[in-house]
């Protein structure tokens, strides 16, 4: 199963005035103005736009892990050969942890000549050596296995295998639906918040003129980080996910 990595995008462009929303949180609906002289002005007809946002803490349910091998020597049959022994020991090492065939994917070698230069740094046309690498990428369910294999993979390197591991990225493949269900927490947020501001004027609030929706932000756990773009972070297994919703009500 492919993971769903992508982030969405919102319908329309998300007001200029609450870009920063997630850091500010409104300024919580609330300075003494609004709460004093701003707040009794609101009349019928009038309209209010709220933020209203949502948070939940997710796990990654799907990992993603690369790792390479390499090998120089002076021709290719030998760079080969050595590459072909690096393979084995690395498939029989997987094998160990209990990775599955079906879980591997493994590239075809990259051969990378390494060319002869004289004394001025200029080259000759001739080949002193080849470089073979060969890449391996590892996507399983077992992220917390996965992710253990990749910290302790270093055994290879200390037997002398010129083996380079890749961070693990971590994935939540259940997206489509938990969109939907903080979309809707967040307009309630919204409207539990415009609520919060007309009944001090007096006012009742009407039905929605305008809603709109900012992009995700999939962040580590407890980070504040935030993008224009959205964001998606990868390094970490847990995690937050944000929506923000801008709403525009009807003030009656």
């Amino acid at each position: 199963m492919q993971p769903e990595t992508n982030l969405p995008k919102s319908t329309a462009p998300f007001p200029q005035l609450f870009s920063g929303m997630l850091a500010l949180s409104i300024a919580l609906v609330g300075s003494a103005y609004l709460a004093g002289n701003a707040l009794r002005s609101l009349r019928s007809n009038d309209v209010l736009t709220v933020i209203g946002s949502s948070t939940r803490p997710i796990r990654a349910d799907f990992v993603i892990w690369r790792s390479s091998i390499s090998s120089q020597q002076t021709t290719l049959p030998l760079a080969y050969q050595e590459l072909k022994r690096y393979n084995a020991r690395v498939r029989t090492y997987l094998k160990s942890k209990n990775i599955p065939d079906d879980a591997i994917t493994v590239s075809a070698i990259e051969t990378q000549p390494i060319p002869e230069t004289n004394s001025n740094g200029m080259q000759t046309g001739r080949n002193i050596a080849y470089r073979l690498v060969q890449r391996f990428e590892i996507r399983s369910k077992d992220v917390d296995g996965t992710s253990a294999i990749a910290q302790s993979s270093t055994d290879l390197i200390n037997e002398g295998i010129p083996f380079t591991s890749d961070p693990a990225e971590y994935l939540y493949t259940q997206l489509s639906q938990l969109r939907v269900e903080m979309i809707s927490e967040a307009t309630k947020d919204a409207k539990a918040r415009g609520e919060a501001i007309v009944n001090v004027s007096g006012s009742r609030l009407g039905t929605i003129r305008k809603a709109e929706t900012d992009v995700f932000q999939i962040t580590a756990r407890y980070s504040t980080e935030v993008s224009n773009s959205g964001s998606y972070n990868t390094s970490s297994i847990d995690k937050d996910i944000r929506a923000v919703v801008a709403i525009t009500f009807a003030v009656e």
